[in-house]
């Protein structure tokens, strides 16, 4: 990766304007195929304080696919229990998160954003065609059928001090936050569901090593709601509403910052006012992700409130679904069509995580006593009745629509189909690992039958055109796994088969499935849908 302030850039396949944490994966999926991506970034070095403070099992996935798995242990600890109380404290919700979730990693990681950000910026400098552009912004951008120009100019500049640099590219994305250039010349619309409040949010560094039980705690006190959870190792963050009668003005001081602090233990004696910032939390998303060579990602596709931790990690989703497909088409191996998949697959997951998280609001952000009261008695109601508890609820569902897999024409996919594949240990050539690292990334043929009594020549030559790796799982007491296969270590993949009725799963790069198989016919069916659902085009001549 080079990092300049003027020229030498050329032309690249990918411009990404913003290199925030989305931005960040985004480039590294392209680049690590080897494509020329620019990216463009306004500030000159990286913000040095937290916003998000979790992320999940499948956006760990994507971070360990972007290369940073080794490093994640460093910025980062499990999120552990998360629990809601009452203003008495009586709980009313425990979740227990496992350590190991659906992707192998965490259910729930917490972790400390500049961290993060600094992992994403080693691998991206290991990358040779990743450029780096920062202190700069976009002032101007036009697109037609065959590429795209971005204007940048150091940022704060104007037209009489410096002329703008013209960036060329064939894609642009966007993944500059929720005032989003690329968004705004995309001409979008948004639907906003209409729910913000205004919290203020204080990070703290301790002092001290100290024990927090529960790790993760939400105060539903009408009084004033308040959040208290792990942003890293010997990180916290505090969360505090603003209330009826109160002002931004008001909150937003280190003084009021200190005396909220205060009524929860926690001082200056033992810790470190990092940040305090008043965030005003909204629930929108853009209605198209895709305008020609024009996308977008993370934040300026899609805001929500805080309470599922699903903002970074629905832009994690972006970028895996979007880097592939990019990179079928920038290889020539699918038609530009295939990028339509794009806005239909994140934009309904989108909307499931912020409705989601807009009802997990109303239920924290409940400031009026007697209803208060009511959601109390009916959450207690619940717990004694057994519900209330266990491991996090999913906040994204199975892919309904899109680049999946139907039995006939017309017809919604059937299970599996659109299923996010679980990923355990396996086993090969004296190497244990998970499934991701030992097998590698990419399209996946998954079965436990015979490759070869499945695959006839035409179904082989579209799986090596997509450069698919060929795995046959054998259980625990197999025998040593041959070539093509691994041990299924862990039981993870033989068990999902099973409780799937199947034998055999084509897995898109993003590691959700495409469709399901159970014999030599079928998986047939299975890849030629696919072949025609991206447009594969053949090899060149020679």
């Amino acid at each position: 990766m080079h990092t300049t302030t003027a020229d030498g850039f050329g032309d690249s396949d990918v411009l990404v304007v913003g290199y925030g944490p989305v931005g960040q994966t985004l480039s590294i999926l392209l680049a690590r195929h080897g494509h020329r991506v620019v990216v463009v970034e306004r500030w000159p070095t990286a913000y040095t304080m937290p916003r998000a403070v979790n992320f999940d099992s499948e956006s760990a996935r994507v971070l360990a696919a972007a290369g940073i798995g080794a490093r994640i242990p460093s910025f980062s600890e499990p999120s552990g229990t998360y629990e809601w109380v009452n203003a008495e404290g009586l709980s009313l919700l425990r979740i227990e998160a496992s350590r190991q979730g659906l992707c192998g990693w965490p259910d729930s990681t917490a972790m400390y954003q500049p961290g993060l950000e600094a992992a994403l910026a080693a691998r991206g400098a290991e990358l040779p065609s990743l450029t780096v552009l920062r202190g700069h912004e976009a002032v101007g951008l036009t697109a037609t059928d065959s590429g795209c120009e971005l204007l940048v100019r150091p940022t704060g500049r104007h037209d009489d001090e410096v002329p703008p640099l013209a960036l060329t590219a064939r894609w642009i994305v966007g993944c500059d936050g929720a005032n989003s250039f690329v968004r705004d010349r995309m001409g979008t619309t948004q639907t906003d569901l209409g729910f913000s409040h205004d919290w203020l949010i204080c990070d703290v560094a301790e002092r001290e090593p100290r024990v927090h039980e529960p790790n993760n705690l939400q105060v539903c006190d009408p009084a004033r709601p308040r959040t208290h959870v792990s942003a890293g190792p010997g990180h916290r963050r505090w969360e505090f509403m603003r209330v009826p009668g109160e002002t931004v003005d008001e909150l937003n001081t280190a003084e009021r910052a200190w005396k909220l602090l205060g009524e929860q233990g926690v001082t200056p004696d033992d810790a470190v006012l990092e940040r305090h910032a008043v965030y005003t939390f909204n629930a929108r998303y853009a209605d198209r992700w895709r305008a020609g060579r024009l996308l977008l990602a993370g934040d300026s596709a899609h805001l929500m409130p805080p309470f599922a931790a699903q903002g970074m990690c629905s832009g994690f989703r972006d970028a895996a679904n979007l880097a592939w497909k990019l990179d079928l088409v920038l290889t020539g191996r699918a038609s530009e069509a295939l990028l339509d998949s794009y806005t239909v697959e994140r934009r309904q997951h989108v909307q499931h995580a912020i409705t989601m998280s807009v009802n997990l609001g109303h239920v924290i952000c409940q400031d009026d006593p007697r209803a208060a009261a009511e959601r109390d008695a009916s959450m207690l109601a619940a717990r004694e009745r057994g519900v209330g508890g266990g491991r996090p609820q999913g906040a994204v569902q199975p892919l309904k629509d899109g680049l999946l897999y139907r039995r006939a024409a017309g017809r919604a996919p059937r299970r599996p189909a659109g299923d996010l594949v679980p990923q355990g240990r396996v086993s090969r050539d004296g190497r244990t690992g998970y499934f991701d690292e030992v097998v590698g990334l990419g399209f996946v043929l998954l079965t436990a039958d015979d490759p070869d009594t499945l695959l006839g020549d035409a179904e082989r030559a579209v799986l090596d055109r997509l450069r698919a790796r060929v795995v046959r799982v054998l259980p625990a007491d197999g025998g040593e796994p041959g070539p093509g296969q691994v041990t299924d270590t862990d039981g993870v993949y033989l068990r999902y088969l099973a409780e799937s009725r199947t034998r055999t799963l084509l897995v898109r790069p993003d590691f959700y499935v495409f469709g399901a198989a159970a014999g030599r016919e079928e998986l047939a069916a299975v890849i030629g849908q696919l072949r025609d659902g991206i447009g594969v085009l053949e090899p060149a001549a020679g």
